[in-house]
């Protein structure tokens, strides 16, 4: 199962009885801020949950698979890398291994 930002709404105001409109605008105010955190190149901590942070990746080559002898210039871009933050990784161990590996049985929203 997937948790959507309207799942996460959801249960947010089950647990405070607050309005659904009055979270949805709470939670989406904070992504914008990480996101806008994470486009000016800085660093965003959240103790206990993890951190994220821009890095480059390098340039490189690739290959295209259904022709592998062309050759594909990748530039060199940034990316956003997350690491877990201590209990974040305790709470993922406790799950059993046959649950982190099933794969969603729902299509992908688009």
């Amino acid at each position: 199962m997937t948790l959507t930002k309207r799942d996460l709404v959801l249960r947010v105001c089950e647990d405070t009885g607050l309005v659904q409109q009055h979270v949805l605008d709470i939670i989406q105010r904070t992504f914008d801020h990480m996101i806008k955190a994470l486009a000016k190149g800085e660093k965003l901590e959240l103790r206990n949950f993890g951190i994220f942070e821009v890095r480059v990746r390098k340039a490189r080559v690739g290959r295209n698979p259904s022709a592998p002898a062309i050759k594909v210039p990748i530039p060199e871009r940034s990316v956003v890398k997350f690491k877990a933050g201590k209990e974040m990784r305790a709470a993922v161990r406790k799950l059993p291994p046959k649950l982190a590996a099933k794969p969603s049985t729902q299509p992908p929203k688009g």
